[in-house]
């Protein structure tokens, strides 16, 4: 392959930073969406796309990681996308620095493309692969695949130049985990897209107390703290708690809130775009997580950002790494994690005081336009990238 090299030190300045953005990556994923459009909104920023398909949503990953991989027909997938991949990377344009998306893990395996055009490569970690499948309990159900995606994951954080986490607690554990140099990494947050949440003209009513709910009920969510803090609100007839969304464990939240007879629950499932962003506008309070997991403990998950995009007040579950990133009862509200009574109480308390929810839906909004929006994330994402791109060239 002919090698092309990325831009010298001396034009760096008057050309713009060119990526290449690599993968087999989920192209309809939060993360990928934001990190892309935001490296495209950067007026000194050049991104190609570099894509092919592999996954089919989450059900397929699950039923891979849960012993479909042994299917000789998975495989025969594996080969056309990367295959794909290939044939779609020989024809890209040159470029400064490889960029992989999430999950991203696998592709890394792929980074020599870069280094045969003499370019540095980054991945977008986002999140561990195994820790993702141990928390969903397939470590445990398929402990042979379990082995495997940790020689795979830690195999593909190895090749990279540099590795993208969330933030220095993720970060630092997948270091440890891996035994991974900690200077080989840097931090971009997560975010929301404010070209879909951004504040709506609906209000939330005068005649009742919404809490809403939007995700995949995963165990990382806390749902049985939620529902829990509902049982013990059920009194407050004012008080109603709406569900969106579906999930591994949405059947059994719903089975139990039958169980508990709770009227003041109500599951919506899926919906329409303008249906979700009408809930969430209509919102006195969006929860976030309350789980106790690494992975809930580590992140702070789209959803928060999510409901600060939208102009209103969130509750979630505390942390270190959530008070890193947002100060409780002034841009979010904190409560002790899979603590209903916690939850229940801090529900409560911004019920009762509708100044102090105004003033954190405000600063919590202030707080993700200035670091978590698309643009914001873009820069930070280009800074890296530069970072790298002018490393590489320093050490030539």
């Amino acid at each position: 392959m002919t090698t092309m090299n990325p831009i010298p030190l001396a034009d760096s300045a008057a050309r713009p930073l060119r990526v290449c953005y690599f993968g087999t990556y989920r192209a309809g994923y939060t993360r990928n969406q934001i990190v892309l459009k935001g490296l495209q909104a950067q007026p000194d920023v050049v991104v190609h796309v570099c894509h092919a398909t592999l996954w089919h949503g989450i059900e397929d990953r699950v039923a891979q990681a849960s012993g479909g991989w042994r299917n000789p027909r998975f495989w025969g997938r594996v080969a056309a996308a990367y295959r794909d991949l290939i044939r779609a990377h020989a024809a890209a344009p040159a470029y400064d620095v490889m960029l992989i998306g999430y999950p991203g893990q696998f592709d890394a395996y792929l980074g020599r493309l870069a280094h045969g055009r003499g370019a540095p490569v980054a991945l977008d970690i986002l999140m561990s692969l195994h820790l993702v499948a141990e928390e969903r309990g397939l470590i445990a159900a398929h402990p042979a695949t379990g082995a495997l995606l940790f020689r795979l994951e830690r195999g593909g954080l190895r090749r990279p130049d540099l590795l993208i986490a969330e933030n220095p607690e993720y970060g630092g554990y997948i270091a440890d985990k891996y035994s991974l140099p900690r200077e080989r990494f840097r931090y971009v947050p997560h975010g929301a897209d404010e070209t879909v949440f951004h504040p709506r003209p609906a209000r939330p009513p005068d005649d009742r107390f919404r809490v809403t709910y939007h995700g995949g009920y995963l165990p990382s969510h806390g749902m049985d703290a939620i529902l829990g803090a509902a049982a013990l609100l059920r009194e407050e007839t004012d008080i109603c708690f709406e569900f969106y969304g579906s999930g591994p464990e949405k059947a059994r939240i719903v089975s139990r809130a039958a169980e508990l007879g709770l009227s003041n629950v109500t599951f919506h499932g899926f919906v329409d775009q303008d249906e979700l962003l009408d809930g969430l506008a209509t919102a006195h309070v969006c929860l976030g997580v309350f789980g106790t997991t690494r992975q809930a403990n580590f992140t702070v998950q789209n959803k928060v950002w999510e409901g600060l995009a939208m102009g209103r007040p969130v509750i979630s579950g505390d942390s270190p790494t959530i008070r890193a990133a947002l100060a409780d009862r002034q841009e979010v509200y904190l409560v002790a994690r899979n603590s209903p009574e916690a939850l229940a109480a801090g529900l409560s308390a911004l019920r009762a005081d509708p100044a102090l929810r105004e003033r954190i839906a405000a600063a919590g909004h202030a707080r993700y336009l200035a670091g978590n929006s698309i643009g914001a994330i873009g820069r930070q994402m280009a800074d890296a990238l530069r970072g790298l791109v002018a490393a590489r060239a320093g050490g030539r």
